[in-house]
């Protein structure tokens, strides 16, 4: 037995929320219901105008390890922080939550710990404003081969391959957990990103990946044609294939397997997170054997639990939300 069932790689980020109504976005020149990159002058700016503000450790990836965490399964993450207060409050906020946090925070690091001021608005849409900050440096030194070799699973985060160094810490990473018999699999995470490094992105789906998460937005973007062309195309060179698309079915392939999950529409308070958990609840699935359509449901379970209050981890017990559909 592996230590770990799951290692996520991916950017450290602490999650700031708070409330607003939408002129205060429009008084804070924040585009809505977007991700935006930002500078640290500006991080600092808008991190002061927040009022009632929760933090949570963060980042698309360690919110679905640590949602694999809560249901019980071994988890690692590796991710690079400061040695300032909010690199200290995210190590030990993911370790409480039973995920481990084998990096320890940088002394003297050359930038301050990442950050996403999170603006949520009264219909649930989220305003994301990220700081990456030192977690966008991650590099092959910050990837402990005795965690990566030592897994079931390894989940990724595509927004790392904005660097080559992180690209690099990639491929280690999934070269050395498949070696040891483990799977590797990602996130596609943004089309903007897919965009940006299709031809990279393309090679690592189908020369490196075992499994591969994507919304429908994403994997067009992947294969620059319609959804069911694109879908073909991933399935005949990635083990497993999953596409989420906003409240419709999600698709997910395995070979010559196809199957749709229907989506129970929720009217959302806070949309933060709904992807990150509800890739959880899949590789839950996959990690435990159940079938196809069984974890694409648990996945769709985790993803209305986290959308039905503020905040991108879930409150309650989802295993007990499993068992209580009758998915375990």
């Amino acid at each position: 037995m592996k230590k770990y069932q799951f290692v996520g790689i991916a950017n450290s980020i602490v999650d700031v929320i708070a409330q607003c109504d939408d002129s205060f976005l429009d008084h804070m020149g924040i585009e809505k219901g977007i991700m935006q990159l930002i500078e640290k002058d500006r991080a600092e700016t808008l991190y002061a105008s927040m009022k009632e503000r929760t933090q949570a450790p963060g980042g698309s990836v360690a919110n679905t390890i640590a949602g694999l965490g809560n249901l019980g399964l071994r988890t690692s993450f590796v991710g690079r922080v400061r040695d300032d207060a909010l690199g200290r409050f995210y190590e030990a906020a993911l370790e409480a939550e039973g995920t481990g946090f084998p990096n320890a925070p940088i002394k003297d690091g050359e930038l301050p710990t990442s950050r996403s001021m999170i603006f949520v608005t009264p219909d649930g849409e989220r305003s994301m404003n990220t700081y990456l900050g030192i977690s966008a440096e991650l590099s092959t030194e910050d990837v402990p081969l005795s965690v990566v070799e030592d897994t079931e699973y390894l989940f990724l985060e595509g927004y790392l391959f904005d660097k080559d160094k992180g690209k690099a810490a990639f491929l280690k990473a999934a070269q050395a957990t498949r070696r040891t018999g483990g799977q590797a699999g990602i996130a596609l995470s943004d089309p903007f990103c897919v965009n940006r490094h299709r031809a990279d992105f393309r090679r690592l789906v189908r020369d490196e990946m075992d499994y591969v998460i994507g919304n429908e937005h994403e994997w067009a973007a992947l294969y620059e044609t319609d959804l069911p062309a694109a879908l073909d195309q991933a399935a005949s060179e990635c083990g497993l294939v999953v596409c989420t698309r906003s409240g419709a079915d999600v698709i997910i392939r395995r070979g010559a397997e196809r199957v749709e999950v229907p989506v129970t529409r929720v009217t959302p308070v806070d949309a933060t997170g709904a992807g990150d958990q509800f890739a959880a609840g899949f590789l839950y699935g996959i990690a435990t054997g159940v079938p196809l359509d069984v974890a694409g449901r648990m996945g769709c379970v985790a993803a209305a639990e986290v959308i039905s209050h503020y905040g991108a981890r879930p409150e309650v017990d989802v295993k007990a939300l499993f068992v209580a559909q009758g998915l375990v």
